[in-house]
Formats: C-alpha cells, structure tokens, sequence
C-alpha cells in the first residue's frame, strides 16, 4: 500500500546473516524529576547519579501545557531519529500528540512532506474519505498516535510510515510494547503507571526495550518522568528483581483447567482419572504445585474439575466395578461437551448459550437478522459495555414492531430504555448482561445496513477500533455458534442461518465486493479499488495482467498484483473442480436404482 516509502524503509536497513556478529546495543536509562535528568546506576548509593539539566527555553504557555518537558525531550531526538512516547491512556495518547505539535516548529512540516501527504492519502483511501481530525494535524509533523482506538488497516500504515521514517515520532499505550516491533532511539514513559495501576517491571523492561534494536540502531535510551512523590516506588521497580512467571491454569478456571480436561477426552489424549492427573503433573502448573497450591493437591484439583465438568452435563462418568481402582474410572464427552468443544465456546458460557438458543427457538425473528445477531453477540464483551441511554432509546425507537418483539422476548422494554435515558428511577430489575447485550446487538445490526466503521462510531460515540473489534469478534463467535449448533439435532434451524450470518459480518461490505474479498491479500479498500477500476468478479481477477493492475491500481507492488491474480486463478480453479464433482454426481447412477441393470446416462 505504501508504495511511495516503503521502499526507504528497505534502503534503511542492512540485513544481518545469521553468521554474522550483531552487536549489543548499549541501552542507557534515565530518570526525570522535574527538570532535572538522573541516569540509572546500580553502583550508586540510591540507584542514580545526575546527569544533566535540561536547557529548553520555555514560554509561560508551554509551561502550563507542558509541565512534563516532553516537547524538550522529544525534540532532541526527532527528525532525525524515532521516538516513542508511552501513555497511560488512549486518550492521553491523542492529546499527547496534538499538544507537541502545537509547539513543534514550521521547519518540521518539510521533512518527507511529499511522503507524509500520501500517508494522509492513503488513511483517507482506506476509510472511505473519513480522517481523523488528529492525525490530520499531527501527521504533517511526522506524528501520530497509536492505540487500540485506530482500525487495524490505520495502525498497519501508520506503522509502515514509522518503519520507513516518514512518522518519527508516536505517542502509545503500553499495548504497542508487546505487540509490535517498533524500535526507537529514545523511549519516553510519560508515568510510573498503566491506566490506574503502577508500572510492574517485566512492562518497565517490556517498553524500555523499544530502544536501541541491534542491527538498526548504534545506541538507545529511556527517560522515565515520574514526580517526587513516587521517586521511592521508582527506585524500587528499576533495581528490584524481574516478577516470577506463574501458571495460571486453575486462576482462569473455564479458559484454563476445564477446557484443557475437555479437549484432553474429547481429543481421547487421557480419559481416565489416572492419566489426566499424569497429564497435570507434566504441565507447568504441576511443576508448581509446591507454590501454587496450599490448601489442596492437584489430585484433588483434578478431582474436582472433573466433577465440575460432570455435573454441568458436559462430562459423563463411565460406570466402574467395584474391584476397580479411582484412579481407572473413565470419562467420555456429552453431546454439549463436544457442541463447546467443537465450537471452542468458553465453559463459563456453554450452559448460558445453550438457553439462549432454546429460548430463541420459541419466537425466533427471521423478518430481519437482529435476532440472530444478538445471539451471536459475544458474551465476553458485554462487560466492557457501557451504554449511552439516549443513542440506546433512539436506536431502539428505530425497530420494527417485529425487532421490537425480540427485546421483549429477552425481558427489556421501550419504557425500561426511555426511563434510563431520562435519568428515572427503576423499580422493575432487569438483567444488566442482556441489556448491554442488546446494546451491542445494535451497533453491530447498524454495522451491517451502513457497512461503514466511521459512520457506525459516530452514531454510537464509540473508538472506531473498539466498533472494528467489536465486529471481528461476533464473525469469530458467530462460527463458533455454528459449530456449537452442528453438533446438536435440536439446533438445525439456526444452520444455515448461520452460515449466511458469518459470511456477512465476516466481509461487512458492500454485497458486490463479497466475491472479491475472497482472494488472499485483496480487504475492502482494495476491493473497491478493484471494483471501481472494472474488476467485479474473480473470473475478471484471474484473467487479469498484472502488469495492468500496477498501473491501473494505485499503491500496488508488483509482487501483490501477481499474488492477486495466482490466487484468483486458484479459487476459480477450486470452483471449477467443485462444479464438476458435482455434475458428475448428478449424472452418475443412483445405487438404489430399480432392476437389476441400470441404464447408464450418457453426458450431454
């Protein structure tokens, strides 16, 4: 996509053989208290020595709206080398980024300007001519901000833009740390904190090492702002010991311990009591039961899990003699266990689902998908819902007289909505989880008529990256209802539904573009790309010229105009092999056909 500068990224940097010596890049770490500049020794006394002042003229405005120094600290460093600024919210990123570019001088408007225009270009390509109002005047200045409120096609460019120096500069969550390799000469921590809670060290050490990547940079540095007030804290988190690392398998119960015991006898690795509690002690939880454990023995955790499981009804005992040992009772997996199992639904919900869709089948909606879209609403999202009541009344005043009886089936009434909109009292309980369901059920029902993340995050007040999550997710639970409901007779009904369902909130596109899309490399910018420039369906893409789309598509290598058409050529290949499998079956004679010989068919 980024074909104008992707190409200095690729003159930046020198590829390392494996035989060759890389060398370690020294990483300095400083501590920063007021304008004062400390680096971390471990020799001294207190853990830091001073290094230097900082010498920054500022004026009485900067003061106010700069009290961290950052527009002093980053502009030591930028344009000519990277700099990452961690955040302790995504907020605090977006407005990060804004208040250095206030400060920033004209002369950073020049460099890459011409890159940095097609970086905005593309950001507009891509969101159908929507642009971020801070990226709109953050990036001229080769700034911008990183979190998880961008879509994944936005973070994708913006960091192609950051590898290849046109952006210099990000302002991040804690999230980029993790996730994505993005070095920098220097790393700023704005706070000792993560949202609320206080830096651990394996994050301080996790961000820090952002800085200085051997084979891209000579040398590296963290400066980590923190107020008098935390100083103590600090000197502890950079001179203490890295936190142990833990098993977690009985912490998180549905996700850990018993789903690993129903794919162990759904998969049939260990189905009696003996092999499983062997199974246990080889995980790294068994190597720690010492620790982990003090009021009970993994027998005895292993004992109860499967009889958590058991009675839930997706584990079933098999009947023992009496002569027989504990340890060679054996269990098999029920028909809901294998349903969860097959479908990979979290434990904690398995029972939850199955009511739901039994509840639907008693007035099941098919006038429109909004019945079926909120059982395929994930449940695990519900709890970060926070309603907006007025967009939720209004909303709700939009359905039909049919969408409205699927809120009545699950309990919540017009009244309920318009009384929390108004701020009255409620007498009536209602479930918070079904109603914030709901919610999401809207958004998502919204998402499908106007196929547009910008519009849909304008008219719910919602992070477009949080609304993009919101839709990947319901494809990825709704084909995991799928499977859940192939593996249950009295779940037919919802089959085929399904299958239409997960199509649709898979692409969440135009219907036209569907056909496009599946072709590997080929999202909906590029599929409207495609369409516009007259390739409407796969038999267009794979008699394509890739030559032809270079020139015809903007931002295209050649590499993914040949990779386009190979795939295109291969899907039609597939279909081709399809229909013919199933031309042959129908002219192929019956094996129950009556008499003794059957006349064969001859092929027209």
């Amino acid at each position: 996509m980024l074909k104008t500068y992707k190409s200095s990224f690729k003159q930046n940097i020198t590829p390392i053989n494996s035989d060759q010596y890389v060398p370690k890049v020294e990483l300095k770490e400083y501590l920063k208290i007021n304008d004062t500049i400390y680096e971390v020794d471990s020799k001294a006394e207190n853990g830091m020595t001073f290094s230097r002042l900082l010498n920054y003229k500022y004026s009485d405005t900067l003061k106010k709206m700069d009290p961290d120094h950052l527009v002093a600290l980053v502009t030591e460093v930028i344009p000519k080398y990277s700099c990452l600024v961690f955040c302790p919210t995504k907020k605090n990123c977006e407005n990060v980024a804004d208040m250095i570019c206030k400060f920033l001088s004209k002369e950073y408007l020049k460099h890459k300007e011409k890159e940095k225009y097609e970086v905005l270009k593309d950001l507009r390509n891509m969101s159908s001519g929507n642009l971020c109002p801070v990226l709109k005047r953050t990036i001229p200045f080769g700034v911008a901000y990183h979190h998880g409120g961008l879509t994944s096609d936005e973070r994708k460019l913006l960091e192609e833009a950051y590898s290849a120096g046109v952006l210099c500069l990000f302002t991040c969550t804690s999230t980029l740390a993790a996730g994505v390799n993005l070095p920098a000469r220097r790393v700023i921590l704005r706070a000792p904190y993560v949202a609320k809670e206080f830096l651990k060290r394996n994050q301080y050490k996790q961000m820090i090492g952002r800085a200085g990547r051997a084979g891209i940079d000579t040398v590296g540095e963290s400066i980590l702002i923190l107020q008098e007030k935390d100083k103590q804290q600090v000197l502890e988190l950079i001179t203490g010991p890295m936190e142990n690392c833990y098993s977690h398998l009985v912490q998180e119960f549905t996700k850990g311990i018993h789903t690993l015991f129903l794919s162990l006898i759904g998969l049939k690795i260990a189905t009696s009591l003996g092999d499983i509690y062997q199974f246990m002690n080889g995980t790294l939880f068994g190597v720690q039961q010492k620790v982990l454990l003090k009021e009970k023995s993994l027998w005895e955790v292993t004992v109860e899990s499967l009889r958590y499981l058991t009675e839930k009804g997706l584990l079933q005992k098999d009947s023992i003699h009496k002569s027989e040992e504990e340890a060679q009772c054996s269990f098999h997996i029920t028909k809901l266990g294998r349903a969860s199992f097959k479908g990979t639904i979290d434990l904690a919900y398995c029972n939850v689902l199955y009511k739901d869709l039994e509840k639907g089948l008693e007035g099941l909606v098919l006038e429109s998908l909004f019945h079926l879209i909120y059982l395929t609403t994930p449940y695990d999202l519900v709890s970060q819902c926070e309603p907006n009541w007025m967009i939720y009344f209004w909303q709700f005043s939009q359905l039909s007289p049919a969408e409205q009886n699927v809120a009545a089936l699950l309990g919540v009434s017009e009244s309920f909505i318009g009384k929390k909109a108004s701020g009255q009292a409620i007498k009536k309980k209602v479930d918070k989880d079904i109603v914030n369901r709901l919610y999401l059920s809207f958004v998502l029902y919204t998402l499908l008529k106007e196929t547009n993340i910008w519009s849909v995050s304008e008219k719910f007040n919602l992070p477009r990256g949080y609304v993009q999550n919101l839709l990947t997710g319901a494809a990825s639970f709704s084909s995991c209802v799928l499977h859940f409901c192939e593996e249950l007779e009295e779940f037919w009904v919802y089959r085929a539904l399904l299958v239409e369902l997960t199509k649709k909130l898979t692409y969440c596109v135009k219907a036209e573009l569907v056909p496009l899309m599946e072709v590997a490399g080929v999202l909906e910018g590029r599929a409207r790309q495609l369409y516009n420039a007259g390739y409407r369906s796969l038999t267009h893409l794979a008699n394509a010229n890739p030559e032809v789309l270079i020139g015809t598509i903007d931002h295209l290598s050649r590499r993914q105009a040949k990779q386009i058409v190979s795939s295109a050529k291969m899907l039609l290949h597939e279909k081709a092999e399809a229909l013919q499998e199933e031309v042959e079956e129908l002219l192929r004679v019956p094996s129950d056909f009556p008499g003794a010989v059957a006349p064969s068919i001859e092929k027209a």
